[in-house]
């Protein structure tokens, strides 16, 4: 998902489903020259099982000393470019959604951050048959829309129709891509229906083409929460999403705010994953990192209950807030399994040795001391994070001998290809903390031989743009952690060549035939250690074709308020769980 995304761990495409995420408390390394900074490299890892019927019934867990009632507030940069469950591909579009939203499956939190999958609206986490190749859920009974109207089996079997529909360009494809019948199929809007997906009484049955026993972590993503048929406005669902969770949408000014109240419909029993302490939740756009966190520090007022989706602990405040203990208290700290990378465009620079020449001349050092150092990221060398089965630890381009970039080696590269002065256009986001970084890649480049052209990219569209075939970007931020930490859900949707086209994640367009073959070859492996080995391989060879520029994985540090409770990390998400705050008395 880009940027950040779930959380859980399938060890192969086609192995029996159990799962991983990386704990929050490790120890130092290498990596990291304090020991109180969580180490990338040895983050410590825990099951996430999928969860039995019992697990699958409401209420959720309670959170200890959490209350009723109050208001949270969120201090963020942007507003969400989607809200439309099917064009959700983007971690903090997920996040926000988790208390509107709902879908067949989910992740059950405890109190300690123990993450189970389980049945959100199905009674448990699906039936599988026929190898994986059909999976059945049933809909649990008295499970109602913000308007009081009952969830239908029309509304599911509509929910994954439409997910066909040519205007759905943004999320997840692999449903697309697994029903049988879905590459010819075109959505419900003619009156049509897919043979493939099953309606008997209150069970949904999905027919695939290919065994997979992991489907059902795959309906746990945001991007397949449930929309009601009614109320489908096909485009314009996308600023205002029919809710079937505890709250609703209140009000909504776009770029601006968005307030979450009660739907009064909600029934707790019905929902083992979701609580809903706070009257209204009022998310605030327009805050740079600086803005937020001195915010939050000062905590005054209304910022006593904020929290932040996305805004973490600023680079030039990170040292004043992880060394004063008062307020590291308010800091939730997690190792995360998200990759951050520049793509090349393909189609643009097609020159091996011109994109190798960018990887050799790139800053890691000084971009990871402009985002905070060690206690924010770990510089990388491969796509698969060290958290990711598969990973391998290899270094193509002498970053870890060389982390502030090697000049002479790019510009020897570029001269040999007869590309010195070669224009580099890259995109970024507009934020403080991305004109720095520009600075930083603009000269470290132009010192290796680049002539570089910096572009800023509005923060809340920035991913639809950079998902555009014809972008007129060579590079563009980019980051992405696996829908499963396994190599199958990094690289299929990233680098496979069947994913090169508009909205899709395949942001450098790579098409190589050996890579596309490796990929596919790696799904069908059932063996666990053969399977992450294969993907260890595959990353390799997109490192070869010099396709990317890893630049970090990310530590996660999101500050909140002193009266905010309940702040937990959400394994499957990827996010700060919120529907686990309460705002204290």
């Amino acid at each position: 998902m880009s940027f950040s995304r779930r959380n859980f761990l399938i060890a192969t495409g086609v192995a029996a489903a159990s799962t991983t995420v990386l704990s929050a408390c490790s120890s130092g390394s290498k990596d990291s020259t304090d020991k109180n900074v969580p180490s990338v490299s040895k983050a410590a890892t825990m099951n996430i099982p999928v969860g039995t019927k019992a697990d699958s019934t409401g209420p959720a867990p309670e959170v200890p000393g959490a209350v009723k009632g109050g208001t949270l507030y969120s201090l963020d940069q942007f507003d969400m470019d989607h809200m439309d469950p099917a064009q959700i591909y983007v971690a903090t579009e997920g996040a926000i959604t988790r208390p509107i939203l709902r879908g067949l499956t989910g992740y059950k939190v405890d109190e300690k951050g123990k993450a189970t999958l389980v049945g959100d609206v199905a009674t448990d986490a699906g039936t599988m048959k026929n190898g994986g190749k059909t999976w059945s859920f049933t809909i649990k009974d008295g499970i109602k829309w913000e308007d009081g109207s009952d969830l239908t089996m029309d509304d599911v079997r509509h929910t994954f129709e439409r997910l066909f529909a040519t205007f759905v360009t943004e999320g997840p494809r692999y449903v697309q891509q697994w029903m049988v019948g879905g590459d010819k199929y075109k959505g419900p809007y003619d009156g049509k229906h897919l043979d493939s997906l099953e309606v008997s009484g209150n069970t949904i049955t999905f027919n695939l083409t290919e065994a997979r026993t992991d489907f059902n972590y795959t309906l746990g993503m945001p991007g397949y929460g449930l929309v009601n048929k009614k109320h489908d406005t096909k485009e314009k669902y996308d600023k205002q999403p029919f809710a079937l969770g505890p709250y609703r949408i209140g009000n909504r000014d776009i770029g601006k705010s968005l307030t979450y109240v009660r739907n009064d419909h909600w029934d707790p029993k019905t929902d083992p994953i979701r609580n809903a302490y706070p009257d209204k939740y009022v998310f605030q756009f327009g805050f740079e990192l600086v803005a937020s966190t001195d915010r939050f520090i000062a905590d005054k007022g209304n910022d006593q209950y904020a929290m932040s989706i996305f805004n973490e602990v600023a680079p030039e405040r990170m040292a004043q807030v992880m060394t004063n203990a008062t307020l590291k208290k308010r800091v939730l700290t997690q190792v995360d399994t998200v990759t951050y990378y520049w793509p090349i465009n393909m189609t643009r620079i097609t020159d091996v040795k011109v994109r190798k020449a960018i990887n050799y001349a790139w800053p890691h050092q000084q971009l990871q001391t402009i985002r905070g150092g060690a206690a924010s990221t770990a510089i990388a060398t491969t796509i698969l994070s060290p958290v990711t089965p598969g990973y391998t630890k290899f270094d193509l381009y002498g970053t870890d001998k060389k982390p502030g970039g090697d000049p002479a080696k790019a510009k020897a590269l570029l001269k040999e290809a007869g590309k010195l002065g070669q224009k580099l256009v890259i995109a970024y986001q507009q934020s403080d903390t991305q004109v720095k970084n520009a600075v930083a890649i603009k000269n470290a480049l132009e010192a290796a031989g680049f002539q570089v052209v910096n572009k800023q990219v509005d923060k809340s569209t920035f991913y639809t743009q950079i998902g555009k075939l014809d972008n007129g970007f060579d590079l563009m931020a980019a980051g992405w952690s696996p829908d499963w930490p396994n190599g199958y859900s990094v690289f299929y949707p990233c680098w496979d060549g069947k994913n090169i086209g508009n909205g899709r994640s395949n942001y450098a367009q790579l098409n190589d035939p050996s890579v596309n073959k490796a990929i596919d070859a790696a799904s069908k492996l059932s063996d666990v250690d053969a399977a992450n080995k294969a993907w260890g391989e595959v990353d390799r060879q997109i490192m070869d074709l010099a396709a990317v520029v890893p630049d970090y994985h990310a530590i996660r540090n999101w500050m909140h308020g002193s009266k905010v409770g309940g702040a937990i990390y959400d394994p499957g998400n990827t996010c700060v769980m919120l529907t686990k705050l309460y705002a204290m008395k």
